[in-house]
């Protein structure tokens, strides 16, 4: 069972980690969801959790809001995952959608390419897209060799116990091909049930170890 704490910045991360944290999900601002922590934080993140030999997947998010990048933030995305990347996280976590609610294919093929050999994950962008359209997503994800999808498996601010009949749905139609991540309201008080209910063997957040 791995639970992967969703860090802001260094603070939280050794106790964290001394209180069964098994991986670490590293980002800036998570008042507006998380953004891209800066060099500095990644490196000393990275240097004492792999002395701990915890993975950490690094966000590549450039602002809040929503997940429609234009060229700009597109190349300040690809600047800090090879900068990441540089610095030796294990892994990086991005999303990117288009204006009618659908994978931006283009940007996140660029973004997939530039992480070869990193583990990567869709964030919480795929909560967005229409529940006919999750399934599309999670073939195309897939074909793509993303490694996970983490999700609320319902809209955002809901509790996760509404939303389990979506999240076995997705698990079941992902059919291990890519791991589907749990997360949003999974702490420490709940997370036995959430891992019962829904056979997973990741769950996500920022309350996830005590």
């Amino acid at each position: 069972m791995i639970k992967e704490f969703c860090a802001e910045n260094f603070t939280n991360i050794p106790n964290a980690i001394s209180n069964g944290a098994g991986r670490i999900e590293l980002c800036d601002n998570l008042a507006v969801g998380g953004t891209t922590p800066s060099t500095g934080v990644i490196e000393e993140v990275v240097s004492y959790a792999g002395e701990q030999s915890i993975p950490v997947m690094t966000i590549i998010r450039p602002r809040g809001g929503d997940f429609i990048y234009n060229d700009i933030e597109l190349k300040i995305m690809h600047t800090d995952l090879i900068e990441a990347k540089k610095i030796g996280t294990d892994g990086v976590v991005l999303g990117c959608l288009t204006n009618d609610s659908w994978l931006d294919e283009e940007a996140l093929e660029l973004l997939i390419e530039t992480a070869e050999g990193l583990q990567i994950t869709f964030h919480m962008a795929f909560d967005v897209l229409s529940k006919e359209n999750q399934f599309k997503a999670i073939d195309w994800l897939v074909d793509h060799e993303v490694h996970r999808i983490l999700t609320h498996g319902g809209p955002s601010g809901t509790p996760i116990e509404d939303n389990f009949d979506h999240l076995k749905e997705l698990i079941k139609y992902a059919d291990d091909r890519i791991i589907v991540l749990p997360g949003g309201g999974i702490s420490d008080k709940n997370i036995e049930s959430v891992i019962e209910t829904l056979q997973v063997s990741e769950v996500h957040g920022t309350k996830i170890v005590g």
